[in-house]
């Protein structure tokens, strides 16, 4: 299939894309570089630079299908600027939309995020989870959920939205590179790289059993493995006019100590820690279900925190 990747440089579009390439599929890469690389354009991919309100210059007629990954995604930053998620992430999707109706590619999948739920007191969390997001991020990625729905219902779409919690781990020469680095893994690896001196932990009084919080973590590679069965069912006699929505969790998820832990033995690094107050909204537990997704499409993530972790190690030693 010819396939189109929004966002196709940054670090889980790029693992994507690279995947899809294995399996045979022409791929042309669009993204505007703001947070991704160039670098990181997979081999054999078409990279054209530009937002997702270009699309209608990169999408024709020839494309089978879209890869949506192109967003924002920095909770603290859609709160200090929610007009720039509400221009990117939503108004971009509908733009790409447009575009998609206009070349008549009616096939979808998007990268969604947990973040959708907010601070859900269920655990695991299932998709008949009330979402109530708190945070512009997390609204604006429901939002798009919506009119995927809607442009399914109207106008035939075939839409998957994946909503998943923290990525981590690498694919070949593909793996995590931001600024700022928001995410757990990356800042626990920094210590025994050399470019911290230790790490705060946030909390250790929860009703966990260890004190830190719970989160789940997903290998990108299983992430990535989630994408392309979606995107096959989008291409089944029942899927268009459908919008249908997957968790992917690993239903029981991993402490922060536990994290640590796991960064320690696959380093051999002590990695020091620095006990901090809770942050204001950080619930005890957040995992997701993903029992839907295995029932339907036959996934179930394959890799555990101690791949992931030696998978990201080994990429930032590189």
């Amino acid at each position: 299939m010819k396939l189109l990747v929004t966002g196709g440089a940054g670090y889980i579009g790029s693992v994507v894309g690279a995947q899809l390439v294995a399996a045979g599929h022409e791929v042309v890469v669009l993204d505007s570089l703001l947070t991704g690389h160039d670098e990181a354009v997979p081999d054999g991919a078409r990279f054209v630079r530009g937002s997702i309100e270009e699309a209608a210059d990169a999408i024709d007629s020839s494309f089978d299908a879209v890869l949506h990954f192109a967003a924002r995604s920095l909770v603290g930053e859609s709160v200090q600027q929610p007009e720039l998620y509400w221009w990117n992430n939503v108004v971009g999707t509908l733009r790409l939309l447009d575009a998609m109706r206009t070349a008549g590619v009616r096939r979808l999948v998007f990268s969604s995020t947990a973040a959708t739920y907010g601070q859900s007191e269920v655990s695991p969390i299932t998709e008949d989870t009330p979402a109530l997001p708190i945070n512009p991020y997390g609204q604006s990625k429901l939002a798009v959920d919506h009119a995927l729905a809607g442009e399914a219902t109207a106008h035939g779409l075939a839409a998957v939205s994946l909503r998943y919690f923290n990525v981590g781990g690498a694919f070949g020469r593909h793996g995590e590179r931001h600024d700022p680095e928001t995410h757990l893994i990356p800042n626990v690896l920094a210590v025994p790289a050399g470019r911290r001196d230790a790490v705060d932990v946030f909390g250790t009084d929860y009703p966990t059993p260890d004190g830190t919080a719970v989160r789940d973590y997903l290998h990108v590679e299983d992430l990535g493995r989630a994408h392309l069965l979606a995107l096959d069912w989008t291409g089944t006699s029942g899927a268009p006019g459908t919008h249908r929505v997957y968790n992917l969790g690993s239903g029981t998820g991993y402490s922060v100590r536990e994290v640590i832990e796991a960064a320690r033995r696959v380093t051999g690094h002590p990695v020091p820690t620095r006990d901090r107050d809770r942050r204001a909204g950080d619930p005890p537990v957040l995992v997701a279900s993903a029992e839907r997704i295995a029932a339907d499409l036959g996934w179930r993530a394959e890799h555990g925190l101690e791949t992931i972790v030696e998978d990201a190690w080994t990429f930032l030693q590189r």
